[in-house]
């Protein structure tokens, strides 16, 4: 009997987590319920609040989320931006999981603490590569760009960001992107004294 204990309850974890990431992904944090949730994964909701607390945790745990980072080892240091950018504008358009976990973020502190582990684990890899120097501020400073152009394109609809074409908001984005990762503060401001 204790062997099949921990099996039922791996099983029901699992059938809330999904029930919750379809939820998420089709209602977004705010309109998301446990009782719907509840409802998806076919238990009682007071099972998934014995499981997660509240909506906060719960959600927390379902956005265990991979970027998808595209691979970056065969691509020139000096091309990494334009991929990443382009790549992140894909993903906001074709991930409503995503979308979710970022409107989440803007409001709930367990959303966001998650957005930021997400972003952290996953760029500091290829800020590392790009350069030893500081990589945990260059990759958070890439996490800020990329995040603040998603909050703003499709978050807010910032009429000039929706309106631009997805080559041209590379085209503009990736320079800022590829001095986070590569450049340094010195450039900046000897380029900007004249020196």
């Amino acid at each position: 009997m204790s062997a099949e204990q921990p099996r039922r309850s791996d099983g029901t974890r699992a059938a809330i987590l999904k029930a919750a990431r379809e939820r998420f992904a089709a209602d977004g944090y705010e309109r998301a319920t446990i009782r719907a949730i509840a409802a998806d994964a076919a238990i009682d909701p007071s099972m998934v609040m014995r499981y997660y607390g509240n909506k906060e945790r719960l959600f927390a745990a379902a956005a265990e989320f991979d970027l998808r980072l595209p691979a970056l080892e065969d691509v020139p240091p000096e091309q990494v931006a334009t991929v990443l950018v382009g790549h992140f504008l894909e993903r906001w358009e074709g991930d409503e999981t995503l979308m979710a976990l970022l409107r989440a973020g803007v409001t709930n502190p367990a959303a966001a603490d998650r957005m930021r582990e997400i972003f952290a684990a996953q760029l500091v890899p290829v800020a590392e590569r790009l350069s030893p120097d500081r990589p945990r501020i260059r990759a958070g400073l890439v996490a800020s760009q990329i995040l603040g152009l998603a909050l703003c394109r499709y978050v807010l609809r910032l009429p000039p960001l929706v309106a631009m074409e997805r080559a041209e908001l590379v085209d503009w984005t990736a320079p800022a992107v590829r001095h986070y990762l590569s450049g340094t503060v010195a450039e900046e401001t000897q380029a900007g004294s004249g020196v």
